[in-house]
């Protein structure tokens, strides 16, 4: 599931930062309406960019704060804000409330303290943070999931920072940034620093001793007389200078997400009103037409849902009496982020005529076992149809209580996906504003009964859609089904040899080591890796390697820069080798280590509505994701091992699904026969583009056919193409020439496919899943081209995603056909996992490579290679 976003803005800032960026304008009441203007212009801008979820603006109160208690003189000397601007605050916070942003301010606290605890508290809540100021202050909350944004010239140019930038640009951490702020100083806060100390001063002594107090301690080694006098002189007032420099994340205040989020549809009349009085004519039509697709949503109240509340034996007795025979159904969970602690809260259960809030876990206290058996009697009737959103999380969670949910006809959240992949969530309340135009207020329980209410209308609208875009296999054989089936796997998880794992650790360390050794060695000194200041210097001016790229602070030496220069110097291999076994203990040895859970096993989870191509994706962790370029890659897939001694690991893969796929759609003569013929495809496509006799064909020719194979899969052009085999672009446009001479109908695919993206704005799949391509109506040439590439690759790499969720589909049901104990526990791409019991290898090797290759009837044979082995790593 992709992340939610939250969007704080820094409504002093941005409203000075405005007010300074436009001129005086007013309006006939002669109200100043510049910063009102380019603060709104700027929301609607990040709006439509960032897409959040949330929105909260934050102020400065009059009233002295911590910091002036700390130090009297601190802000002392600051000009008093223009009239002009100052007249603008509380217009500003109306037009915030009829945008339902909230707004948040208090007494003792800076707005950047009301930040950092919003910041912090949402991430830790799993959601992506932007936080848009033109203060330099923020950037000390930048991390991995809290982006700064700054806004400069004005508001209308800006940069992002998350900590990642903040290193590559300045060498220093996000938190580090207090530090330097602490050295330096800040005549704008009158923070006074340490004298003699500027910005460049203080960066270095930062990025060299890594804080102030490291700095204080080390005094005796600081080159510099004076330098060294004023840091012992002033080392109090340094300390001083960074505790009022330091944002704080913890201010007393109360977050509500659900009723921040609930705010998301503003009023678009007393909008409208607000702009004519400002004279915003430009922003008017930025609000929602009323007669339009977008019109003004319709309110539902309270009074509006009747429904029972079910908090005891015999309440749930009468509720069950009277399910018949269809009920839309949701639940509320909780600890959803560990498998052995997750559990219902409570369930909501809507009737043709009823409305329940079931207290599941007061049920379970006064008596478990009734309570259990009623519901299931209900549950796993197949002729009481169920209707729900999100039912993989449902399956999961009655799966660990026992209970087999099953007559599930409908799941809105997947219809919803089908319909439109692009969104990128497809969260209930959403929906219902969406395709029914109906807004409900309220949280918690109330709220989850009006929206499983709302279910009903939105079955009929969402069902008559994918009937209108005969998506009817795709949804009731295929995305369904694996909902059932991907519950499953989640709930089995994948077993993890711990201590194999801290060995493969151990490994690890000694591995980056020896590279770090090897890279001080041909640098001839040794230096921090891992600092993009540090390694620029070695690289651009020791080494004098060309300069690839610049940032503002110095040289770049991101990826794209050493793969152009890979073939330049040795170092450049090992240090891109050191990034990628940091990353992989980081992320999968000391990362797979905190998310083991009690049963020894990780449960990932599978997500169905993320990508827009149709795959999979897994998360917490992501599973499909371990890079296998390097062999300490590959290790990690050693620590993946059966459930117990009696089982193995089964991999089945299949074998250039993508090409095949692509012949079949294409309907190539000459690439159908090579498949059916089980010819070498790359040495065969050698042998064609470079005119010689199978047996003559060179690992290096069969390797080029390769790329180019693959490439043409993937809409590749010349330019990429010459670039991936490092050869002229002429010699790359000579293998696509002769590539499309011997396959014609490949190339009239590719031609038929990009008109019809360019007529229709989408393409399909083989199973007719569909994926909307704007971009290929850009007048952006970059963007046009990409959306090029999309529209010839998407049929055919969304058509490979479908035939692997068909075939887990069908393996699933078949072991359980069998009543077989081997179970389906993962899929990466084109590969399914499986634990396997040793006393049934036969018969599910058989089934696996039996489903996954009769899934789809192509013009071309399916073919799925079939291996085992005690641990992952060794079945691949």
């Amino acid at each position: 599931m992709s992340k939610e976003k939250l969007l704080i803005l820094d409504g002093n800032s941005l409203m000075n930062r405005a007010f300074y960026a436009l001129p005086l304008l007013t309006n006939t009441e002669g109200l100043h309406t510049n910063a009102l203007y380019g603060f709104t212009n700027m929301l609607f801008k990040m709006k439509e960019d960032i897409k959040p979820d949330y929105i909260v603006c934050t102020f400065d109160r009059k009233a002295p704060t911590f910091r002036h208690q700390e130090y009297k003189e601190y802000k002392a000397g600051r000009k008093k804000m223009p009239q002009e601007l100052n007249e603008q605050f509380p217009v500003l916070k109306e037009l915030l409330k009829l945008l339902a942003i909230d707004i948040f301010e208090i007494d003792g606290f800076e707005a950047d303290d009301l930040i950092g605890t919003l910041a912090v508290f949402a991430e830790d809540k799993g959601i992506e943070v932007y936080i848009v100021t033109g203060d330099r202050d923020a950037l000390q909350l930048a991390s991995d999931n809290i982006k700064v944004v700054i806004t400069k010239k004005g508001i209308s140019e800006k940069e992002i920072y998350d900590k990642n930038r903040m290193i590559e640009e300045f060498g220093i951490t996000p938190v580090q940034f207090i530090d330097v702020k602490g050295l330096m100083g800040d005549s704008s806060d009158n923070i006074p620093g340490v004298p003699g100390i500027g910005e460049k001063t203080a960066y270095k002594l930062i990025q060299k001793y890594g804080s102030i107090e490291n700095v204080l301690q080390n005094v005796d080694n600081i080159a510099g007389n004076k330098l060294r006098q004023n840091l012992m002189e002033f080392s109090e007032q340094a300390i001083l200078s960074k505790k009022l420099a330091t944002i704080i994340t913890y201010v007393p205040i109360e977050i509500d997400l659900n009723s921040i989020k609930s705010k998301q549809n503003y009023d678009v009349e007393g909008l409208r009103q607000m702009f004519f009085r400002l004279q915003f004519k430009s922003l008017l039509d930025k609000l929602p037409k009323e007669n339009s697709n977008d019109k003004v949503l319709e309110k539902r109240s309270v009074e509006e849902f009747e429904f029972e509340t079910v908090d005891n034996l015999e309440k749930l007795k009468v509720m069950v009496e009277n399910i018949k025979s269809r009920i839309y159904i949701s639940i509320n969970a909780l600890h959803l982020n560990v498998y052995s602690k997750s559990k219902i809260n409570n369930i909501y259960i809507s009737t043709e005529d009823k409305n329940y809030i079931v207290m599941f876990q007061n049920l379970l206290q006064e008596d478990k076992e009734n309570a259990l058996n009623l519901l299931k009697c209900k549950l796993e009737d197949v002729s009481v149809e169920k209707i729900g959103h999100d039912n993989k999380l449902s399956y999961l969670l009655f799966n660990k209580l026992g209970i087999k949910l099953k007559g599930v006809i409908f799941d809105t959240k997947l219809a919803a996906y089908l319909i439109d992949s692009s969104k990128g969530k497809y969260e209930l309340k959403t929906l219902i504003q969406e395709y029914l135009k109906i807004d409900i207020d309220g949280d918690g329980d109330e709220l989850n009964i009006k929206m499983t209410c709302c279910l009903k209308e939105l079955y009929k609208s969402l069902s008559q859609k994918i009937v209108e875009f005969q998506m009817e296999q795709l949804l009731y054989k295929v995305e369904q089904p694996l909902t059932e089936t991907l519950a499953f796997m989640e709930g089995q998880g994948f077993k993890v040899n711990s201590e194999k794992l801290n060995i493969i650790g151990e490994k690890f360390k000694d591995e980056i080591q020896l590279v770090q050794k090897e890279i001080f060695e041909l640098a001839g000194e040794e230096f921090n890796i891992s600092s993009p200041k540090q390694l620029g210097k070695i690289l651009f001016e020791k080494l004098d390697l060309p300069v690839i790229k610049k940032t503002k602070t110095g040289y770049s030496t991101n990826a794209e820069v050493l793969e152009e220069l890979s073939d330049r110097h040795p170092i450049i291999d090992k240090i891109t080798y050191y990034r990628q076994l940091t990353k992989l203990y980081s992320t999968y040895v000391e990362g797979l280590k905190n998310v083991i859970d009690e049963d020894g096993k990780i449960h990932s989870s599978f997500n169905q509505t993320v990508t827009t191509t149709g795959r999979l994706s897994s998360t917490e962790p992501n599973l499909q994701n371990i890079p296998i370029k390097y062999e300490m890659g590959r290790e990690i897939r050693k620590v993946f091992v059966p459930d117990n001694e009696n089982c193995v690991i089964l991999s089945a893969d299949y074998s250039q699904i993508e090409l095949r796929v692509l012949a079949h759609i294409a309907d190539d003569k000459n690439l159908i026969d090579a498949f059916i013929n089980h010819s070498d495809i790359h040495t065969k496509t050698a042998s064609e583009v470079f005119k010689v006799p199978l047996n003559e064909v060179t690992s290096l020719m069969r390797s080029r056919a390769k790329a180019v194979n693959f490439g043409i899969v993937y809409g590749i052009g010349d330019f990429s193409l010459a670039k991936d085999l490092k050869i002229t672009k002429k010699e790359a446009k000579d293998y696509i020439d002769t590539y499309f001479d011997r396959y014609p109908n490949v190339k009239k695919y590719m031609d038929d496919i990009v008109r019809y993206a360019e007529e229709h704005s989408y393409v399909t799949t083989i199973l007719n899943r569909r994926r909307y391509i704007t971009e290929i109506k850009s007048t952006n040439r970059v963007v046009k081209a990409l959306g090029i590439r999309l529209a010839m690759n998407t049929p055919i790499q969304g058509s490979a995603a479908d035939i692997i969720k068909l075939a887990m589909v069908n393996v699933h049901k078949e072991l359980n056909k069998r009543g077989l104990k081997s179970t389906l526990i993962l899929q990466v791409h084109d590969e399914l996992i499986l634990n396997v019991y040793k006393d049934e290898l036969e018969q599910v090797k058989a089934i696996v490579k039996k489903e996954m290759e009769e899934v789809l009837s192509l013009k071309v044979p399916l073919e799925a290679d079939v291996n085992i082995g005690e641990t992952w790593y060794e079945a691949k």
